[in-house]
């Protein structure tokens, strides 16, 4: 591969675990690929790290107020790229002719315009922050239509429905698809009881038994909610019904999803619990490259388990298809709901339990509208987010 065909990648959320497996991935090709955009919240000290390592054109941090201690990391470490700062120069990155790939790991909504930034200019978007997809999938689509770009889920479970399916993102109606699966490890809590649950600490939520997360993620994977947002996530991605999409609980991570096909035939995408996998596939796909994860060996695992999910016990995930059954901006008051709910759990100010009792009480309080535009949206979110907070001050 020549030079001029290296893909130049922005990684917004580099110093994320996300972040981390894809550089890993890249810097595995460097006749491929290259990190040429760097973007965190506000880890200093990692993104210098991360820029002294990859060398990219721009570095971005999201705290505008960190820009100059930022320049200052870098011009002493010498290295020699452009530095901005704030949300709106993470979006204009995002859609600028710096990169042709956008891996889009920025956590919560937080992440929704640099996504759909990447999805109007046109190019291959990887999204691993499913709450962009969750709050704001038919503007998103609307987006990708607009831009003539392609978006490639990076979600292990998204990532195999793609695989699974001819063309990654047909008309189910005409491929004869009867199921999406989503497989769910179950989460660190998976057969425990509501009594059990109720005096969980973040600690406790945070250790998932096969995946490495961040603290929010790992949390939504002990709720279940993660399920949750990936089955709205399913239905916008291949534009399909709730009716069509299950999840079944697969504690050894293996089996990452399938696909139930008319005729009988089910295909399942299986590989280690390791998201270079998954990213590996979607920087280079329709190709394949090397990923450095090690080979499934399905001899030395002794049984590859199933089962339905708890939705009594494990609440998160029947509301999330309740908003989904519920249409409009629904979703999006849930992941709002729920960041706010999450947040105040991992600061040891509600039990892990009432996480989705705050949730519910938000979807009951305020009724679906329309999905607009960002705007309008980003109102609701805001919406949602101060019904949460108000909930949870009276709770105290």
């Amino acid at each position: 591969m020549s030079s001029s065909s290296i893909k130049n990648v922005a990684v917004l959320g580099a110093t994320g675990s996300i972040g981390g497996s894809t550089l890993d991935v890249i810097a595995q090709h460097p006749e491929r690929f290259r990190a040429n955009v760097l973007t965190a919240h506000r880890q200093v000290e990692a993104l210098v790290e991360l820029c002294v390592r990859y060398r990219p054109s721009l570095a971005v941090i999201g705290d505008a107020a960190l820009e100059g201690e930022l320049a200052r990391r870098l011009a002493a470490a010498g290295v020699p790229c452009d530095v901005a700062a704030g949300h709106d120069a993470i979006t204009a990155a995002a859609g600028s002719t710096q990169c042709d790939i956008v891996v889009a790991a920025i956590v919560g909504a937080a992440g929704l315009d640099s996504t759909l930034a990447a999805a109007r200019s046109g190019k291959r978007l990887l999204l691993a922050n499913k709450e962009s997809i969750v709050m704001a999938g038919p503007l998103l689509l609307a987006a990708l239509n607009e831009g003539g770009g392609e978006l490639i889920p990076v979600d292990s479970e998204h990532n195999a429905i793609f695989q699974c399916l001819p063309g990654g993102r047909p008309d189910l109606g005409r491929s004869g698809v009867r199921r999406l699966i989503l497989t769910a490890s179950g989460g660190p809590f998976r057969g425990r009881t509501r009594a059990e649950l109720a005096a969980i600490t973040p600690e406790q939520a945070c250790k998932h038994p096969n995946w490495v997360m961040g603290r929010k993620i790992s949390v939504d994977s002990a709720t279940l909610m993660n399920k949750g947002l990936e089955v709205i996530e399913a239905h916008h991605l291949f534009n399909t019904s709730a009716e069509m999409i299950d999840v079944l609980v697969h504690p050894q991570s293996l089996v990452h999803s399938l696909v139930e096909y008319v005729d009988g035939s089910v295909l399942a995408q299986l590989g280690n619990p390791d998201m270079r996998t998954a990213i590996a596939h979607a920087l280079a796909w329709p190709e394949r490259v090397t990923a450095g994860v090690p080979p499934l060996d399905l001899a030395t695992h002794a049984a590859l388990n199933f089962e339905a999910p708890d939705l009594a016990t494990f609440r998160c995930l029947a509301l999330a298809f309740q908003a989904l059954r519920a249409g409009g901006d629904a979703p999006a008051i849930l992941n709002a709901a729920n960041e706010v709910a999450v947040e105040a759990f991992l600061a040891g100010a509600l039990p892990f339990l009432s996480i989705a009792d705050v949730v519910e009480s938000v979807l009951v309080e305020l009724t679906p509208q329309a999905v607009v535009d960002v705007q309008s949206l980003t109102e609701r979110d805001r919406a949602a987010r101060e019904a949460a907070r108000r909930i949870l001050r009276n709770a105290c």
